[in-house]
């Protein structure tokens, strides 16, 4: 059953930050002009007018204490966590509010648009919708065959059937014609869940899929859960090494 107005729900928007990276120590607090990187991430977020409040769950006080320092809500979580989602579940139980649906934004993706957390918010509008994220068209081999950027397949309801790290579907001609013969789509990294769907997702075990790719999705797919996937024309850029920081900047430069 589709609401008649995105206005009517009440969203969260939880920014897992934690500070022991293990590829990139202290991230969230590394300066990117001037501010923060988990600043400029809560800021973007901020700006959503689908959000109905926006908070950074982190693991370390240095955190805490800079996010209060700038304005913003934070909330202490336990270390032990494995992923931003499980974070989430122990962020949105400590709130003690309730709310139609959790967007879990990545705190490691500084140059994130409003735009796409509205669209992300737009999808609980349908009362099916369980879990939501956001794919982009993928225009280069050099993304396509890349690992760490994961790619997924839809079936006809644009509900994702399955999330790998290399290219889907595999095409029986060089490597090189895929991109000319099939549009591949790459996973932005951003997911919606409905309140009592993300309490439900937070005490599954690891699954077999999700072990082999290491990939947290997998795991609510292989439960049976639905995935919407929207489409949006903004790549996400996260920093998940000190060179990655590179992109970031000519991005913020370009404005």
């Amino acid at each position: 059953m589709m609401r008649n107005f995105a206005a009517m729900m009440k969203i969260l928007g939880i920014i897992p930050a934690r500070y022991d990276s293990t590829r990139f120590p202290g991230k969230p607090l590394i300066d990117i002009q001037g501010k923060s990187m988990v600043q400029r991430v809560y800021e973007r977020a901020k700006e959503s007018e689908q959000l109905s409040r926006v908070v950074v769950a982190t693991d370390d006080a240095r955190i805490f204490e800079h996010v209060q320092w700038f304005g913003g809500e934070a909330i202490m979580t336990a270390q032990e966590h494995q992923s931003g989602t499980d974070r989430c579940v122990e962020a949105y139980t400590l709130l003690g509010e309730d709310y139609d649906a959790v967007i879990n934004i990545q705190g490691d993706e500084p140059v994130i648009k409003p735009c796409q957390l509205n669209l992300l918010a737009f999808c609980f509008n349908d009362d099916d919708c369980e879990i939501a994220t956001l794919a982009v068209k993928i225009k280069t081999n050099d993304i396509l065959f890349d690992a760490s950027k994961i790619k997924v397949v839809l079936d006809n309801n644009h509900n994702g059937v399955y999330f790998s790290r290399h290219p889907i579907p595999y095409q029986q001609r060089p490597a090189e014609e895929w991109l000319a013969n099939h549009e591949y789509l790459k996973h932005v990294g951003i997911y919606g869940f409905r309140t009592d769907i993300l309490k439900e997702v937070g005490r599954l075990p690891p699954s077999t899929l999700e072990k082999a790719e290491s990939l947290e999705q997998l795991r609510w797919l292989e439960n049976g859960y639905k995935i919407q996937v929207k489409l949006t024309e903004f790549d996400s850029i996260s920093v998940d090494i000190p060179k990655d920081l590179d992109r970031v900047l000519e991005i913020l430069n370009e404005v």
